[in-house]
């Protein structure tokens, strides 16, 4: 039974220690905010650099918990085109909404790297 995140890296960490501890071409990307703990106590143990991969939703316009696609660092964007086509998304809305998306991302990416 898992205490908490940290202990859940403990455990990951043990797992994976003789495969990437110390590996100099190893990173551990962290999903915030939950992915976090675990990463950093997984980092902590491998002594691995650590970042975070911050993914955002693309909603549907009036609908923004509907997903019509994902962005994520990088500039990662995927879309799901049966949502798009099905709801007569046209090729500007999608670009507002990613364009907002972005914006929070670039916030959050910032926020979670200070």
């Amino acid at each position: 039974m898992l205490r908490d995140r940290i202990h859940g890296g403990q455990i990951l960490a043990a797992e994976l220690e003789r495969e990437f501890a110390g590996n100099p071409d190893v990173i551990v990307l962290a999903l915030p905010r939950g992915g976090v703990p675990v990463a950093a106590e997984v980092a902590r143990v491998l002594h691995l650099p650590m970042d975070v991969y911050v993914v955002r939703k693309i909603g549907v316009p009036g609908h923004e918990e509907l997903a019509m696609g994902a962005i994520a660092t990088g500039g990662v964007r995927v879309i799901n085109r049966e949502v798009v086509d099905l709801h007569g998304i046209q090729p500007d809305e999608m670009e507002d909404a990613t364009a907002r998306e972005r914006q929070e991302l670039a916030r959050r990416e910032e926020m979670y790297r200070d």
